[in-house]
């Protein structure tokens, strides 16, 4: 009797313990937004939302910073969600359990640890100076492309994995070929999980810095961009400038923040509107 209590005390415990570890996890999530909404949304008004930046950026709105900003992420999303993807499909559904394999999977996850200031280099080196593309919008997205690859191409594989062998095998039984068993079968069930991929790969590029500093982003440019040959401001490097660089720090504060607001909401409807996507992939499975 006396060893059951134990064990139970012990569950019992274990369950305390993680439970307030999730909690504190979401505490401090709770913090980092409220202290930000806090002091970001005195300045959230039509202006600030829709007006080019004035005086050094300690006035005025940050319209360019957001629509460089959305351009740089769709940009991204266009040229590795793809490639990813595809990559991906290769990956798990064509080649075989060999050392090619094996060194891809390795390669891709050391790709995923490279510091971004490195693809910063990189994508500097090969977009902006040896492709010719210069300081631009289509550089900063390649990059940033490049930067969200390796996450892309392992939730996609870690999706596709999750597909049960027996519906590929009754989709060949029924005469399918390889790609309609893949596009008709493996890719609609998976579709959930892969849109996972896509979240967190749009939460990251949207604050990068270190990457569009090379290939992308403006110190000050009262104007939109016109094409993706063009540069462009961004809300993470005019967050960075007005806090560090700017002619009145004390004054640029407030916009600041209100910055770090407006780039927190973007990523926050940017993720509604992804998981929109992976509700209506999940229900659509589930009358299938």
């Amino acid at each position: 009797m006396m060893p059951f209590i134990n064990k139970r005390v012990k569950q019992k415990a274990a369950f305390s313990f993680f439970s307030l570890i999730s909690v504190m996890v979401v505490a401090i999530l709770f913090i980092i937004l409220g202290f930000i909404i806090v002091r970001g949304a005195s300045v959230i008004n039509w202006e600030f939302l829709t007006a080019m930046p004035d005086e050094g950026m300690t006035k005025g709105g940050i319209l360019p910073a957001i629509v460089g900003t959305l351009c740089l992420v769709a940009g991204s999303m266009i040229f590795a969600f793809p490639v990813g993807v595809l990559s991906a499909i290769y990956l798990n559904e064509y080649l075989k359990e060999n050392w090619l394999k094996k060194f891809m999977r390795s390669m891709t996850n050391n790709l995923a640890g490279i510091p971004s200031i490195v693809f910063g280099l990189f994508g500097m080196a090969l977009f902006v100076n040896k492709l010719k593309f210069g300081d631009s919008i289509l550089a900063g997205s390649l990059t940033l492309g490049l930067l969200a690859l390796p996450v892309i191409i392992r939730t996609t594989e870690e999706a596709l994995k999750s597909v049960p062998d027996h519906l590929r095998i009754g989709s060949y039984a029924l005469g399918a070929t390889k790609l309609q068993t893949i596009r008709r079968v493996v890719l609609p069930i998976a579709a959930p999980n892969i849109t996972t991929g896509l979240i967190l790969s749009i939460s990251r590029v949207s604050g990068e810095t270190a990457p569009i500093l090379f290939t992308v982003a403006a110190y000050f440019i009262p104007k939109l961009p016109h094409s993706i040959f063009d540069q462009a401001m961004a809300l993470p490097y005019h967050l960075y400038v007005l806090t560090t660089s700017g002619t009145n720090i004390k004054e640029s504060m407030p916009m600041a923040y209100g910055t770090a607001f407006v780039l927190i909401m973007l990523v926050l409807l940017a993720n509604l509107l992804a998981n929109t996507f992976r509700h209506y992939f999940s229900k659509k499975n589930k009358m299938n």
